[in-house]
């Protein structure tokens, strides 16, 4: 082999690990720091963010989050601690069924959990990769991004219809961007993201067949290893029958803390019978709106109820479930005023709160 033959070669392998490094440099909280708006300096991502879109993308970014850890987050973390008490403080799991990608406010009420399982409709999609898309297509991903979380930024949560929409209309699809936001802007270092799947019974499997998944291993703003689910899975009583992998992983991690918030109403009908007895029997606490459990199905002799804020009743697309069992509580029950917007009720005069411990 001539020397020019080995120096071409060398050249060529030079090229090559250099290309392997820079993608092995994007790591998951960069990629995560970048979707949020978050500086990436010295980072593989630090000339993407150097384009106008992104410069826009981190400016409107920081207003929203700015607005809403005044108006919501901080008030919660002042809160959370008064009146959950040990819960606050727990690190027992924290099951938020019908949350869809809304890590932000299971983390927000219980900052501690070593576990949080969230769920919906809403598909995973794919593991973000913005170092690959042409600059067009990240600009327009990152206005969608920006569109999709825009109810849950100004009224604390989702609105189901239209983030079906939004969540598939970009390259940067499913709720998987949507978690690294949330987890990037609350202080957390995201460590290792894994696509998985769960089997019939309730066992997790590298593949994504039956319920599909994902698990993010990531470190709190305090220092605590913490590890995000989320599944797609239907949680209707026939959805449980056909796919029961969910709600068996759940079980398998015991008793712990429940989160419902903008729930649809759907534990008020039949159909949500087993969800509503799964949240029943392995909440150690039971944070909610009016639209999750309704209070008639706690029984007096096995639960205590702390109420908060005022019961306005339903929105109007929900005024079918009005419960007139909770409106009489709320006229004996002296409740303290919620210094936070809570669910469809999103103004803090407005909204309602129930803290469900058992007996």
């Amino acid at each position: 082999m001539t020397g020019t033959m080995k120096r071409l070669l060398l050249l060529v392998a030079l090229v090559c690990t250099a290309c392997l490094g820079a993608e092995e440099g994007v790591k998951p909280d960069d990629t995560a720091r970048f979707l949020a708006g978050l500086p990436v300096r010295g980072t593989a991502l630090e000339p993407l963010a150097r384009q106008t879109a992104w410069a826009e993308h981190a400016t409107e970014f920081d207003k929203a989050w700015k607005e809403l850890d005044a108006r919501q987050l901080a008030k919660i973390r002042a809160w959370g601690p008064e009146f959950l008490g040990a819960a606050f403080t727990a690190k027992e799991p924290v099951f938020y069924f019908f949350s869809g990608p809304d890590i932000l406010y299971a983390q927000t009420f219980f900052p501690n959990a070593a576990t949080y399982v969230l769920c919906g409709l809403e598909p995973v999609g794919a593991v973000p990769e913005v170092e690959h898309l042409p600059p067009a297509a990240l600009a327009a991903g990152l206005a969608n991004l920006r569109k999709s979380m825009n109810s849950a930024l100004s009224f604390s949560f989702f609105i189901t219809k239209e983030m079906k929409v939004d969540l598939r209309s970009s390259q940067l699809s499913g709720t998987l961007p949507i978690l690294y936001v949330f987890l990037a802007r609350a202080g957390c270092r995201i460590d290792q993201v894994q696509l998985l799947g769960l089997t019939p019974n309730g066992g997790t499997s590298p593949l994504r067949a039956e319920t599909p998944g994902v698990k993010i291993n990531f470190t709190s703003a305090g220092g605590a290893a913490q590890t995000l689910y989320y599944f797609t899975t239907d949680l209707a009583n026939d959805g449980i029958r056909r796919d029961p992998g969910f709600i068996r992983f759940c079980e398998g991690l015991g008793a712990g803390r429940s989160l419902v918030k903008a729930a649809s109403y759907l534990m008020h009908t039949g159909e949500f019978s087993q969800a509503r007895e799964f949240l029943l029997t392995h909440s150690a606490t039971l944070v909610e709106d009016d639209s999750g459990i309704p209070v008639r199905d706690f029984e007096a002799a096995k639960w205590s109820l702390r109420y908060f804020g005022t019961y306005a009743g339903p929105i109007e697309l929900f005024k079918q479930h009005h419960q007139p069992e909770m409106a009489d509580a709320y006229q004996v029950a002296h409740a303290p005023e919620l210094p936070f917007g809570f669910g469809y009720r999103w103004h803090p005069r407005e909204s309602s709160l129930i803290i469900a411990t058992p007996k």
